[in-house]
Order: C-alpha cells, then structure tokens, then sequence
C-alpha cells in the first residue's frame, strides 16, 4: 500500500471511530478525529522478551492492523526517561512514552512539558470512558494532573507492597492478619519462640529499607504526610512526635533481632532467595516479589500478603505506583498517541498484564494472577493510595537525603533520635541549596 493510500485509510479510520469519543472540560480537540500523520514514535522502559513488552507488542501490532497506522517503537528500556530529557530541548521527541511516575513526574509532569490528557480520559474502550475505568481513588492522586488539575499521565499497570509469607505454611495470617503494629511485633516475637527468623530484608536496596519508616508515618498521618515533612524548608516538621515514633519503629525493626544474620552486608537478591525458600518467615516488599522469586521458591510455596499494619482511626490505604503513559507538548502526532493510549487499555491486553505479565492492571476489571491476588484484593478494598515515598520527587532529595540517613536507621548503625536530627539538618541544607 503507498504512504498516501495509507494515510487516507487511517485517517477514515479515525474519522469513524470519533463517534466513539466524546468531549470533555478542557476545550481540546478529539483525539480520534485528529487530522495528522499516521505514523508515531514510542520509547518503552521495556526490553524486548520482558512479560510487559510482549504485551504491549501485541497492543501495538493489533492497533496497527486495525487503524492502519504505524508505531516506530523503541524498546529502550529503564533509561529511555532519562533519554527523554535532552530531547524535550530538540524537536526529536517521542510521541508517547512509558514510564512509573517517579521518573516522568520530575522530567514532563512536573515541568509542564507534557500534553495534558482530556481526550484521552473521555474516550471510550469497552463501552466505557476511560475515566471510568481508572478507579477514582488513583486519579484522585494529584500528582498526575498538571497546575490545571487536567491528567497528564494515563496509568496502565501499577506496583504496590505488602509484608509477604508463605500462606500453605501460614494459613492464619490469610484470616487474620495482624490488625496493628503491636500486633504484628507480637507476631514477630511469636516466630523467635518457635525458633524461626521473623523478618529477610536485602539490606543493600535503599528504596526497599525506606519503605518502613515512610509507610509507617503514611499509616500513622495519612497520605501526604512525609511529603509535607520533606517539603518544610525550615527542618521544623521533623521534630513532630509522629516523625520520632515512625523512627522509632523502624528502630525496633533493626534492634529487635528480627531479621537474617547478615542482612547489612547482603547484596540483593540474597535475602529474598533465603525468605523464599523458607529461611525467614515474612518480607516486606513489592508486588513484583512473586514474579522475582517463584523460580526458587519452595516447593508448595503459596504467595500471599497482608498490607502494612493499621493503625486505628486512620484511613485504610495502600501504596500504589502508577506505570503508564505520558505525551510531550512537542510530540508530532499527539492525537493519535492518544488513541495507541486509550487503545492499549482494552480488557484484552489489561487482562494480560494480569495473568501473562503478573503484575497489577490498572483496570479493577481486569483477571490477576492468583500469586498477585492478595494484593489486588487490598488495592480494591483501600479508602485511598499514595505514591512512593509518599509522592516525593524533588530531585536529588529521595536519593541523596532520605536513602543514606534511613541506612543507617534501618542498617542499625543509628538510633531513632539521630536520624531524625540528621535528617532535619540535612534537610534545611538541601533546600538552602535548591531554594
């Protein structure tokens, strides 16, 4: 077929299927009536052979039979953000690209630098407007809207965490799971008595350690309680009691004598390989672990999880980290980028990422797989989410500040009062530097 008889026939395409589309607030055109080229670009954090990138493979060859329409994908892998940012200053931009929120947000959310979403939240898949299928709860997130409130970041599939076991050696904590904290030190002291380890940890993977202090003061505050903390130029939201108990849990974490012998001088995936073949009773961490640990797991192992303990009063939520796409201010087919958008989160290809790929469809409609499921069932039944580290993406800090001082906390070099006195003084001297 020549490029001209292909552009008439996507651009018929697109003029029928805008029936299925319809406006919304924001006073931009339709993205399937778009008067544009018929080829896009897209950079993809995947690799060719990963779960996720066969998926999308499969979106994008089916959209293309269908529209008639090119994609010029690159797999570029998890540094294709960061390829982004010498390029938003070109006219060599992607039309879309993927990505987990905490890389795009500093780089294109944040900045401005990317399309905001109204079409593509007012299109229809299924039936169903796309506005309708991304749960409330995570749109709710105001991360993802720009300084107009409008979405700039379509989310496909998300990550989330919980405090992993083995459920065919605890059936009991699938029924009852620890309802506090001091239910669940009272859990831990329980597996000491019985002579087993309580707690693996891969020592050597920050953003894992952090998980405890941060969700601990997400528990104990509600959402957005760290980020205020960090946002506070003057260090003072440190000295906050909330902030002192938060540490001081994660203290009693690394002084209790919970974790593995060694896990300070682990190097990943140590630790989770020794949980997973019955070494250690529980793990915190993401809802990738099934995928990353089921080739050595036990035999009969069965995946299961229970959400970071409660705490009375406060609102049930749970961490979600949200993947998906993102459109540049410059890209040259943005109304077609949107289609590939809204296109890709059919229930065919959500339902793939559930039960092929294993990890979370953004859509609450779509199949999981039964490894995934506790953590699909704690997503669905939470008041509300937060982001990791609590939606923090001021550059540097997450990196340079919280990681190294939360080391030392979780690492059992320091005490809770010391990390909390270092992380203000380091903390007004970041933003001394970056005011």
């Amino acid at each position: 077929m020549s490029t001209k008889s292909r552009i008439a026939r996507t651009l018929a395409v697109l003029a029928g299927a805008s029936l299925a589309m319809t406006a919304c607030g924001g006073g931009t055109e339709n993205p399937q009536a778009a008067q544009e080229g018929s080829t896009l670009t897209y950079w993809s954090m995947w690799k060719e052979g990963e779960p996720q990138q066969k998926v999308i493979a499969g979106a994008i060859a089916d959209f293309e039979k269908e529209t008639g329409a090119t994609v010029k994908v690159q797999w570029q892998g998890r540094s294709n953000v960061q390829k982004l940012v010498p390029a938003l200053n070109t006219n060599n931009v992607p039309d879309i690209v993927d990505g987990p929120y905490a890389k795009l947000a500093p780089v294109i959310g944040d900045t401005g630098q990317a399309l905001p979403l109204t079409d593509a939240y007012a299109a229809e898949v299924d039936g169903k407007k796309v506005s309708e299928l991304i749960p409330a709860k995570y749109v709710e997130v105001s991360n993802i809207k720009d300084a107009d409130g409008k979405p700039w970041m379509l989310p496909y599939s998300l990550s989330s965490d919980g405090i992993w076991y083995d459920a065919a050696k605890h059936p009991g904590l699938e029924t009852a799971p620890p309802a506090s904290w001091d239910d669940f030190i009272k859990a831990l002291e329980t597996f000491k008595a019985e002579g087993k380890v309580p707690l693996a940890a891969d020592g050597d993977i920050a953003g894992y350690n952090s998980m405890w202090f941060t969700t601990a003061l997400v528990r104990t505050d509600g959402t957005g309680a760290f980020a205020k903390v960090a946002a506070d130029k003057s260090g003072a939201a440190w000295d906050a009691p909330s902030v002192l108990a938060a540490a001081k849990k994660v203290e009693q974490i690394a002084q209790g004598d919970y974790l593995v012998k060694g896990y300070n001088a682990s190097k990943w995936p140590a630790q989770q390989q020794v949980w997973a073949n019955g070494g250690a009773e529980l793990l915190l961490n993401g809802s990738w672990i099934p995928t990353e640990t089921s080739t050595y797991a036990a035999e009969g192992f069965k995946f299961s999880s229970f959400p970071f303990p409660p705490v009375s009063g406060q609102p049930k939520t749970v961490r979600a980290d949200f993947v998906g796409w993102a459109i540049p201010k410059k890209a040259e087919s943005p109304k077609l980028a949107q289609k590939l958008a809204t296109f890709m989160l059919g229930k065919k290809y959500q339902d793939a990422y559930g039960t092929d790929a294993k990890v979370l469809p953004i859509r609450t409609d779509a199949a999981t797989a039964p490894e995934i499921a506790s953590v699909k069932k704690a997503l669905d039944s939470a008041d509300g989410v937060y982001l990791q580290n609590d939606g923090v993406t001021a550059p540097g800090y997450v990196e340079k500040i919280l990681w190294p001082i939360n080391d030392e906390l979780f690492l059992g070099k320091i005490k809770a009062e010391e990390f909390v006195a270092k992380m203000k003084a380091a903390q007004i001297g970041y933003w001394k530097d970056n005011s």
